[in-house]
Parts: C-alpha cells; sequence; structure tokens
C-alpha cells in the first residue's frame, strides 16, 4: 500500500523559505497544519521522522504542485491519500481532520488505525 501525504504549500526553495517566514511570523494563520505537526520551523519532528522511517508502507511526500503534476488531480490540501494496486486514490485523511490534529502523534494514531 501506498500512502500519500500532500502539503498544502508550493514546493522550491523560494517558496520553502517564504513557509519558514510566515511560521515564524504568524503561525496562526498557516495553512498546512500537516506541515505545522510533522515539521518544526527547520527540522522534521522527531517522533514523526522514526514513525515514518519505520514504516512498512510506501510513503510518498509530495506539495501540492508535484501532486497536481504527477497525479493530474486537484485536492484540498493537506491530504492524505492511499493508492491501491490500480493507481486509485483514496481519501485517508482530509484537511478538516488533519487541521484539528494537534501533534504527530494524533496523526500517527490516525495512520495506524485506518490502515488496519
Amino acid at each position: 500500500m501506498k500512502i500519500i501525504f500532500v502539503y498544502n504549500a508550493n514546493s522550491g526553495l523560494m517558496n520553502t523559505v517564504l513557509d519558514i517566514g510566515h511560521k515564524i511570523i504568524s503561525p496562526d494563520t498557516y495553512e498546512c497544519n500537516l506541515c505545522n505537526i510533522t515539521y518544526g520551523i527547520l527540522k522534521e519532528n522527531k517522533e514523526w521522522k522514526a514513525f515514518r522511517e519505520s514504516s512498512t508502507d510506501e510513503l510518498e511526500f509530495l506539495h501540492k504542485d508535484e501532486f497536481e503534476q504527477k497525479y493530474q488531480q486537484v485536492r484540498d490540501y493537506p491530504i492524505v491519500l492511499v493508492s491501491n494496486k490500480k493507481d486509485e486514490l483514496s481519501e485517508l485523511i482530509n484537511k478538516e481532520e488533519l487541521n484539528k490534529m494537534q501533534s504527530a502523534k494524533e496523526l500517527m494514531q490516525k495512520l495506524q488505525q485506518s490502515i488496519k
């Protein structure tokens, strides 16, 4: 099974710099809670990194522009999707659920429950 995580941010160095600035200056208005709970300002959350590295599932992490180019779809971001053997994508965790999460631990628990 492949789990696809799509951030509500675009790829590229300039976008990364702007995102970091936004997280510092106005964290309450930052629009990617998936970014917030899996990354701090500059580095990946330790618990999340350990979970990600120990996963037996294939994990794919994409910015929204990368996702739209690769899969030719537009979704409501951030989002977590699952791909079946025919490369059909199903929603695993939607934007509303992600935006309610307060920690990487909540995300990890939801993923473990959802993929059983």
